[in-house]
């Protein structure tokens, strides 16, 4: 393998890193800082309003009341690409579910007789999955436990899509991807990730004071 392969996961990870934060960014100022920035305004409006005409008071106050959920649903849809409230509540399975639904991908979820497991296990697979989903007309995703890791599968998987980057975040983990066919010739991707990965976090053990030197005598 040469140098340039060796590291080409590492730098497409830094670069996928890279284009998600800058991807909320745009978010954050786009939508929900112009949001907040409308409620500032409509607020002060409002405090003039009761001032010269307190009977169209109410009407206002509600228009911002829906602006406020508004901003409340942007909030909710950010945090859903970071890292769904579902996914730390529910698992795998109806994260998966709830991102099959916003996708409006009719997708069945097989993943019967799961458990919880480490998040980075838990978000490895959930990201894998909701991207297998984008732009899908429909699919049928698997997961299960085995062998001490936790394997995916999605049937069918999207011909000629570029999986470098479901690749890098399974690999980061030592995990790995495959794309294979059914026995119908449909495309299959599959991956796993060890479980013991998400165990494997650094430790600092306690030192004793380092042994005294005795002088000569």
């Amino acid at each position: 393998m040469t140098a340039g392969a060796r590291h080409a996961s590492p730098a497409r990870l830094v670069a996928a890193a890279d284009a998600d934060r800058r991807r909320i960014e745009r978010a954050l100022h786009d939508g929900i800082q112009q949001d907040l920035v409308a409620l500032a305004v409509n607020l002060q409006l409002a405090r003039e309003l009761c001032r010269r005409d307190p009977a169209a008071v109410d009407s206002f106050l509600e228009e911002i009341a829906g602006d406020v959920h508004a901003a409340l649903d942007g909030v909710r849809e950010l945090a859903q690409v970071i890292y769904p409230r579902v996914l730390i509540d529910h698992g795998i399975a109806e994260a998966l579910r709830a991102a099959a639904s916003a996708a409006e991908v009719p997708a069945r979820i097989d993943a019967a007789g799961l458990g919880r497991y480490a998040p980075e296990v838990e978000g490895t697979v959930y990201f894998c999955g909701a991207e297998a989903l984008e732009g899908s007309g429909s699919a049928t995703i698997r997961v299960w436990e085995e062998d001490g890791s936790l394997a995916f599968e999605v049937l069918p998987g999207q011909q000629g899509r570029d999986l470098s980057s479901m690749r890098d975040r399974l690999g980061a983990l030592g995990g790995r991807l495959t794309i294979g066919s059914d026995a119908g010739g449909r495309t299959r991707v599959s991956g796993t990730v060890p479980l013991e990965a998400g165990l494997a976090t650094p430790r600092c053990e306690s030192m004793g004071p380092a042994p005294r030197k005795e002088s000569p005598g």
